[in-house]
């Protein structure tokens, strides 16, 4: 929910794996709370055992079923520009596993350096760290403990399961309302010289 509104595909890929497997999951519910690792939420519905194959069921129909529902958010490829203009690199680091997040970035046309993926909350950091990201943009909490780890200014965006003032509670450096807003916060804040 930072670059890319997965929600409509996430949703009708739960809602399969509910019916495929004959377990109630409550995709609203679901939808609320994306961030989290696939096999976290997973654990919300299923005994530990059946979440491996859930989760592998759940990448399966991924494709098929949530990028062609798949949609850029609001200001994501005008941030991605900002930066790329201002002679920046941009790496996408997320939760998500690296080919379905390496095919969203494609869908959504985003020229991005560089995707890591299957990472969630501080552990992001090292990939921040060796990429020698400036600034980290996540709509998550675990995104402000990402850009600590990483060594990177938090950046946080309200388009996710937090407003701006939680976001500010957990002491984001930066709150935003959305990427409409990233540009013209990133003009500002760029120094020259820096890379990424």
């Amino acid at each position: 929910m930072t670059l890319a509104d997965t929600r409509t595909g996430i949703a009708a890929v739960f809602d399969e794996v509910s019916g495929r497997l004959g377990v109630p999951i409550d995709s609203t519910a679901v939808i609320a709370r994306l961030g989290p690792p696939l096999e976290h939420e997973l654990a919300n519905w299923l005994p530990p055992e059946e979440v491996p194959a859930a989760a592998a069921l759940f990448r399966e129909l991924y494709p098929r079923l949530a990028l062609p529902a798949t949609t850029a958010m609001a200001g994501a490829a005008e941030a991605v520009r900002a930066v790329r203009a201002a002679g920046g690199r941009v790496i996408v680091v997320t939760g998500k596993n690296v080919r379905d997040a390496a095919s969203t970035v494609e869908l959504l046309g985003f020229e991005v350096d560089e995707v890591v993926g299957s990472l969630f909350g501080a552990a992001k950091g090292s990939a921040l760290a060796r990429f020698g990201a400036a600034a980290y943009v996540g709509d998550h909490v675990a995104d402000i403990e990402a850009a600590r780890a990483g060594g990177a200014v938090s950046v946080t965006v309200a388009t996710g399961p937090y407003t701006v003032e939680e976001l500010r509670d957990h002491g984001t450096d930066v709150a935003l309302g959305d990427l409409t807003e990233f540009a013209a916060w990133y003009s500002g804040w760029w120094p020259s010289g820096r890379r990424g």
